[in-house]
């Protein structure tokens, strides 16, 4: 008789035991100094896992009594974090599901068939009312700390705020008496992760979540309120600083970019490491024309991106259920998205070069392209935007070369832009119309995946350049040899509209900037100017009119044709003429801006330039205009 009485008890304490044994192996191994790379964490998470489940099964082998109860319920409570710290989440709920029921069963509550999958709200509130503030309380609600963790993880928001008064009263009853009552004595079976520490973090995780939603649907003041209460909460540094960077951007979005700055600032200000924030105010001072300001910090976000990466050991007293777990939402994601390092440093040097800054943005280009030759292209990640193709990122380091007075640094990328993709042109290339739906710039491949159009607009800017470069060392036989071959590759191209035949493009036809069209136009307007330039400085004023005419035809925007045009009609003695050409030139509204467009497809500033003041003296000179 005494041997039935105590048996219960010695496999009580038995499997306390084994609890607690799993616990202190666990601590020891994270916690305790070891170092333990992700996949050893990841294996030691599934032993621990799988052991704590084994003790479960070991339990729940013998009718739900109340001793057991508590035991049996921070066995649960462990393997679940377990569970969902490998994002197991449908294990974990399971086994939540089953030992709530037991609980139910213990104080003699009924259910409906499988009420957790019908109403796990209604669920929920039943097994709470049932345990009351009994012994039972702090490890259901546990359980349900674990149940929200699983909530949050899988982005069941709508679920949360239909339970948020609840969730929200867990914290302030594991923070007080219900949580004492709970702690009866040392010898109590151990948890793998204290739960008061797990409501703080799911409490700021869940602002953060909802905050990252509202702005996401355009709701920006409701997020705005969220973070706010969410910025006062005790959390690591790291959530700290999202709720000051996700504030700036509901300020960004609410049209107030100073006040936007000064979140963004706080947020590095919290933890250097936020690079969003960064990110962010670089997008802020491009929005407010700052461009020295975006420049810097283009150049240390690049810089910090390029630091080494090393995966660093858990560190003593990092939770199981990480912030990284418990957000992931899509919303989310985008907006602590920052682009690689080599976009980065791409957008640094196209923009260096676009503001005056040639030298530095020649240098970065350089280190952009000997990056990208490298084996190990560190800094690359997936879901960045993608780069240029490498024939574009050549041109536009060489465009950039040239203006820094390196032409023959200039010459050799666009030589290598040719030998690559001269023998791949083919002899026709019919250009359709693009759909109003299609973006700038898209184009469409050949049935083997070539982008046939790109290789051949690609060789004839490298032509292109190659003739700046002979204009700039006044190499003017050789600058009319490259124009030629890049106007030659250009009429290979004819424009096809629907229901009409292939014919060669006009400017009247050029739609959105940017286009394959529009672009084809503008090399064509360039190197026919290029080439009547060059034909003015061995006086062959007919050759060099014929060009700048038909250069105006094809890139009425061409300042540069314009006013040499001009200039050849003077020396023609067609003063009048001339005259109104530079009029026109000058009183030309250009409809876009350059900015938009690749470097290389500037108009030069080097080679021989004309003095507008002079031109106005002609002018004056001339007397009015009939």
């Amino acid at each position: 008789m005494s041997i039935k009485t105590f048996q219960p008890l010695h496999l009580l304490e038995r499997w306390v035991q084994e609890n607690n044994e799993l616990v202190n192996k666990w601590k020891q191994q994270v916690g305790g100094g070891d170092t333990l790379g992700r996949d050893q964490s990841q294996t030691h998470l599934r032993c621990c896992s799988s052991e704590f489940h084994k003790l479960l099964m070991k339990i729940q082998g013998i009718p739900p009594l109340a001793d057991h109860t508590q035991l049996e319920l921070t066995v649960v409570y462990n393997a679940c974090v377990c569970f969902t710290a490998q994002s197991q989440f449908s294990e974990a709920e399971l086994l939540l599901t089953q030992s709530t029921e037991r609980v139910l069963q213990v104080h003699s509550t009924s259910t409906e068939d499988d009420p957790a999958a019908s109403d796990p709200h209604l669920f929920w509130r039943t097994v709470l009312k049932s345990v009351g503030n009994t012994a039972l309380a702090p490890c259901v609600l546990r359980l349900l700390c674990l149940q929200w963790a699983i909530w949050l993880s899988t982005c069941q928001l709508k679920t949360i705020q239909e339970f948020q008064n609840e969730l929200m009263s867990v914290f302030e009853r594991l923070s007080t008496e219900v949580w004492d009552k709970g702690r009866k004595s040392s010898d109590d079976p151990l948890l793998v992760m204290d739960p008061r520490k797990l409501v703080e973090l799911l409490q700021i995780c869940t602002y953060i979540a909802q905050g990252a939603e509202s702005l996401s649907e355009g709701q920006s003041s409701e997020a705005l309120s969220a973070l706010h209460t969410a910025s006062s909460l005790p959390a690591p540094r790291t959530l700290i600083a999202y709720t000051h960077l996700l504030s700036g951007s509901c300020l960004a979005h609410m049209g107030r970019p100073q006040m936007a700055l000064q979140c963004y600032r706080k947020a590095l200000e919290t933890d250097r490491r936020c690079l969003c924030a960064l990110y962010r105010s670089m997008l802020i001072y491009r929005q407010l024309g700052n461009t020295q300001a975006e420049i810097q910090a283009l150049r240390l976000l690049h810089s910090t991106l390029m630091l080494p990466s090393a995966t660093e050991p858990p560190l003593a007293g990092t939770p199981l259920l990480s912030p990284s777990l418990l957000l992931c939402s899509q919303s989310l994601s985008s907006m602590l998205s920052v682009p690689s390092a080599l976009s980065i440093l791409h957008n640094l040097a196209l923009k260096c070069v676009l503001h005056g800054r040639v030298s530095e943005g020649v240098e970065y280009y350089l280190d952009l392209l000997a990056a990208l030759q490298s084996e190990d292209q560190h800094g690359m990640h997936a879901g960045s935007p993608p780069l240029p193709r490498l024939p574009e990122l050549y041109l536009q380091a060489g465009a950039a070369l040239l203006m820094a007075q390196r032409p023959a640094d200039c010459v050799a990328l666009c030589d290598e832009v040719i030998t690559t993709t001269l023998e791949l042109l083919p002899e026709r290339v019919v250009l359709e119309e693009p759909d109003e739906e299609c973006e700038a710039g898209s184009r469409a491949l050949s049935g083997g995946g070539e982008d046939r159009v790109g290789m051949l607009l690609w060789t004839a800017a490298a032509y292109l350049l190659h003739g700046h470069c002979n204009t700039h060392l006044k190499d003017w036989k050789q600058a009319v040899t490259h124009y030629a071959r890049c106007f030659n590759l250009l009429v290979k191209v004819r424009l096809k509209k629907r229901g009409f035949q292939p014919q060669i493009p006009s400017a009247d036809m050029v739609g959105k900037q940017g286009t394959d069209l529009c672009i084809l136009q503008r090399l064509k307007g360039l190197s026919l100017a290029g080439r009547g330039i060059s034909f003015t400085q061995t006086d062959q004023l007919r050759e060099a009119l014929r060009d700048l005419q038909l250069s105006l035809q094809a890139f009425p925007e061409c300042a540069t044709a314009g006013l040499w045009c001009g200039e050849v009609l003077w020396r023609l003695g067609r003063r009048r003429e001339a005259a109104a050409c530079w009029e026109n030139t000058w009183s030309f509204t250009p409809q876009s801006s350059e900015e938009s467009l690749s470097v290389y497809l500037h108009e030069p500033q080097s080679g021989p330039q004309l003095d507008s003041m002079e031109l106005r003296r002609r002018i004056q000179e001339l007397g009015p205009l009939l």
